[in-house]
């Protein structure tokens, strides 16, 4: 019997110590597909992808950044894409912020080469520029159940402080129970010196992350558009939920449009994880949602989104976690277990 399933992309951040290595584990008859990634890689005098993945030693100022992490992330999760059991019917994909570039060619809107060259492009863009940065912080506690009015204080905060002069602050990614925020120095370290530490570990700072989705990043938006030829993009073959909980459908979707999205909005404004699984869920209805690897950490924020919208009537993580051990609906193919049941 055909499973239907929402695909979801993962973002920065998720190729670390433990993912080395993903690529030559699960993917050795990918040889072709990477070796176009390696050759594209080579031409630009870059550390091919195959001995990233291949190296033995792993050290976070290197993997973190973003010429490195983003096409580690892309082949990863694509790779993930093409490797889904045949009884397992895609119904919608979607991506956490960079897993936008990546949910592009697992749909199809790009070929897997010219998806490779979009993030390839924008990680390096991104490591190249490097303005202002990131930092996570929750809004829901232990027990995931939604808090609006916490998450408006902490938003209200936000915006408090990216009036200040001399400071920018601003949401980059609603992110089930998390809020990312970017800004420049003064402004995530302002939100810092304002908020409690939660869980002895937030607010917590990315490295290596620029601030994404805001409009600090707008120069390097422009020079990808510069540099990136959007007419390589095609009509999707399943359909696309953005970063915004739109819809992109086959045969009906407007590739200018689409294209100005990516390389427009997408950079420069808030990527709403949140609604997008949300949207996807409701208009889809799939059996499961699958998260494509590296990495098993987006799989916390699709639960919790899930379970601010009371989807299949959870409410909280007891009754996500109940109901994940009776009839599972949420499998991370970064999960060495839950990857079998995907993969046939």
């Amino acid at each position: 019997m055909t499973r239907t399933a929402v695909l979801i992309c993962p973002g920065r951040g998720t190729y670390n110590k433990p993912e080395l290595g993903y690529l030559h584990r699960h993917h050795a008859d990918k040889a072709a597909m990477l070796a176009g990634f390696d050759a594209a890689r080579a031409a630009l005098g870059q550390e091919e992808v195959t001995a990233l993945d291949g190296a033995t030693r792993f050290s976070v100022s290197k993997y973190s950044r973003g010429d490195v992490a983003s096409p580690l992330i892309y082949a990863s999760a694509l790779a993930d894409a093409q490797s889904l059991a045949a009884d397992i019917e895609v119904v919608a994909v979607t991506g956490n912020s960079m897993g936008w570039y990546i949910a592009l060619a697992a749909a199809g809107a790009l070929a897997p080469q010219d998806g490779f060259e979009l993030v390839n492009t924008m990680g390096q863009l991104m490591q190249e520029h490097l303005i202002g940065g990131q930092l996570v912080y929750p809004f829901t506690g232990s027990d995931w159940k939604n808090d609006p009015r916490r998450k408006e204080e902490l938003l209200a905060v936000v915006a408090e402080i990216n009036v200040r002069p001399g400071h920018r602050l601003g949401l980059s990614i609603d992110l089930g129970g998390l809020l990312v925020l970017a800004g420049d120095a003064a402004g995530l370290a302002a939100f810092e010196a304002a908020v409690p530490v939660v869980e002895e570990r937030f607010p917590m700072r990315l490295a290596n992350h620029a601030g994404f989705h805001t409009q600090l990043q707008a120069p390097v938006a422009a020079e990808g558009r510069r540099q990136l030829d959007g007419r390589k993009l095609r009509q999707p073959v399943v359909p696309l939920v953005d970063g915004r909980g739109a819809i992109w459908q086959p045969g009906a979707t407007d590739l200018t449009a689409l294209w100005d999205y990516t390389l427009g909005h997408q950079v420069v404004e808030p990527y709403d994880f949140t609604r997008a699984v949300q949207n996807a869920a409701q208009e889809f209805a799939p059996d499961l949602f699958i998260v494509t690897g590296p990495g098993t950490t987006l799989g916390g924020a699709v639960a919790q989104s899930l379970v601010h919208q009371g989807w299949r009537g959870m409410r909280d993580k007891a009754s996500f976690k109940a109901r994940q051990e009776d009839d599972p609906l949420l499998l991370s193919m970064g999960d060495a277990d839950q990857r079998q049941l995907v993969t046939g």
